[in-house]
């Protein structure tokens, strides 16, 4: 009796509802959460059928489940969970996740319905899916017009540039879109970077490969116009005369370790970046910040113009009259017709395709790399790999 009673306490408390039925489908017992759920009393439903508690189409097809598991033995619902809706006495339909078994009780059977409401889940999943197509319609209505402004840029260069005075006309116009961009652009990036960030986190239990897919495609582009934007912002310094090189002495293979490590994470899957050293001595002076956005550029269109699986050699070399940095990829090559335009502002060689970038990030690293005395120099072949190399004197 203790036993029994136990148990009528745990079904009459459960969270979520507990239905028995006969081999004929009608219900024997419900217990007060499931009577929330659908809305009725035990005895609207008590001996009714169970098709009751069901919307079409599988209100129609409940007997026929039952009549084809008495005898072929066949389960399609007991013993088994799924998803299925749930119809109120209002005539409102609910999700729910059923999980059916079957009991043999004083010579016959009895068929146990455990039902968990999943409509504030569904609800949930809803939200973060209209979230995430939200913003991703921002990021592309962005991403449009930061486009805009970058072609009509490029645009305008090319008609002023044949004039002083258009020269000139460029340099304020370039100016004004360097402060729009700056202002306008990097806070909502931020925000939406962040946003992505959060509807990762809060979409894990939800294991959506569709919502990890939308996610990936905003932070991808949000990285992609913060590095165009970063571009654009360094050449205009540069053309300003904003920067200068702040010589102080560091240990060039600490350094050159950490810049490999960070770059190592964001390199594609089974690309490696190998860093030796040669020479005995390690401290140099130079500009930490200005030769680090160097090295990052050159390791990042290794990577960017280097297929999976290959490895991206950075070499540093140090002996009494200079410091070499080399990087070394077997990517795609440069072709030879463009190799005398590489260092040009804006140029990109034809075998770029799809891949994404401005054109300026080397020629910023050979206006930085002037800016503490040194030099760049290259080898490429196509579809055989490139090889940058810096040169710095050293500084005594």
């Amino acid at each position: 009796m203790e036993n029994a009673a136990l148990l009528q306490a745990i079904i009459e408390n459960a969270i979520d509802g507990i239905i028995t039925i006969d081999d004929r489908g009608h219900i024997e017992s419900i217990n007060p959460s499931g009577c929330r759920l659908f809305g009725y009393s035990p005895d609207e439903v008590v001996g009714k059928n169970i098709a009751m508690l069901m919307p079409p189409p599988d209100r129609d097809r409940h007997d026929q489940y039952i009549s084809r598991y008495q005898h072929t033995g066949e389960a399609h619902i007991i013993g088994k969970g799924r998803e299925v809706q749930g119809l109120r006495k209002d005539g409102s339909t609910f999700p729910f996740r059923l999980a059916v078994s079957e009991v043999q009780y004083s010579g016959r059977k009895i068929y146990t319905g455990f039902i968990h409401d999943l409509s504030k889940e569904k609800e949930a999943e809803d939200r973060l899916k209209d979230y995430a197509t939200h913003l991703e319609d921002l990021v592309h209505e962005r991403t449009q017009s930061l486009k805009m402004s970058v072609e009509a840029l490029q645009h305008a260069k090319e008609e002023v540039s044949q004039s002083l005075e258009k020269e000139k006309e460029l340099g304020q116009m370039k100016s004004r879109f360097v402060s729009m961009a700056s202002h306008e652009f990097r806070t909502p990036l931020s925000s939406i970077q962040l946003s992505a960030v959060l509807i990762e986190k809060y979409a894990q239990d939800f294991n959506n490969p569709n919502i990890t897919k939308h996610i990936g495609r905003i932070k991808n582009s949000v990285g992609n116009l913060t590095g165009i934007l970063n571009d654009f912002l360094s050449l205009e310094k540069l053309e300003a005369g904003k920067v200068e090189a702040v010589i102080d002495a560091f240990d060039i293979v600490k350094f050159s370790e950490e810049i490999t490590e960070e770059m190592q994470l964001t390199a594609k899957q089974a690309q490696h970046i190998i860093y030796q050293h040669t020479g005995t001595a390690s401290m140099v002076k130079l500009d930490q910040a200005l030769l680090k956005n160097c090295i990052i550029n050159l390791i990042s269109n290794a990577i960017k113009y280097s297929g999976g699986d290959s490895f991206i050699e950075f070499n540093t070399e140090l002996n009494d009259k200079q410091l070499i940095v080399v990087i070394k990829d077997n990517g795609i090559g440069i072709p030879e017709s463009d190799q005398k335009h590489l260092f040009e502002a804006f140029f990109r060689a034809h075998n770029t395709g799809n891949i994404p970038g401005t054109g300026l990030g080397l020629n910023i690293v050979t206006r930085y790399a002037r800016l503490m005395n040194g030099t760049i120099d290259f080898k490429s072949q196509v579809n055989r790999g490139t090889s940058f190399t810096l040169t710095f004197p050293i500084v005594q």
